[in-house]
């Protein structure tokens, strides 16, 4: 649940994790515990990147692209448009930050993250990549302090070093060290 102390307006970071339906391995496969990307992979890597360069409020950090699933650090500041980022901890559905008629809130976590799944979907569609699709959610955390967030950077860090442990257990998707 959203916490009631929290002003969504702030800059910060947040964890954010989008899988793919049904946990397919649409990105390529990890070997000598390296991710190697295939060309649905890169382009996942390219939109993410994208990402900055199309909104001035935001920031990316750590992120990584599984085989299965992504996990980036994002950092939304604020903007003369931006006003109580829709969030919560943990699944957050992707209707959260929409407006009364079923828009994003522009800027918004979850607008920025349909966009970018979109663009990543547009482009398996044409490329014969047509069976690729996400999950319909994403899952969000709000970092809190330092410690967490040194935590999940090294989460990120060493997710394609952990794959062979993990890569079957997909709660651990999600688990933070």
């Amino acid at each position: 649940s959203r916490l009631k102390e929290w002003d969504y307006s702030n800059p910060w970071y947040y964890y954010v994790t989008i899988k793919t339906k049904n946990h397919i391995h649409h990105f390529g496969k990890v070997e000598n515990e390296k991710m190697i990307l295939n060309d649905l992979g890169m382009v996942v890597e390219t939109e993410w990147l994208k990402t900055k360069s199309l909104r001035t409020n935001v920031e990316l950090d750590y992120f990584v692209v599984m085989s299965n699933h992504f996990h980036g650090i994002i950092i939304l500041n604020p903007t003369k448009s931006l006003s109580n980022v829709e969030t919560r901890r943990g699944e957050s559905l992707q209707n959260d930050s929409f407006t009364q008629f079923g828009q994003p809130i522009r800027n918004s976590l979850s607008a920025i993250i349909n966009q970018f799944k979109g663009s990543v979907k547009r482009w398996a569609n044409k490329n014969n990549y047509s069976n690729f699709s996400w999950q319909p959610r994403f899952y969000d955390r709000i970092i809190r302090n330092e410690k967490e967030l040194y935590n999940i950077r090294k989460y990120i860090e060493q997710n394609p070093l952990n794959w062979d442990l993990e890569k079957e257990r997909h709660e651990n998707i999600f688990h933070l060290a």
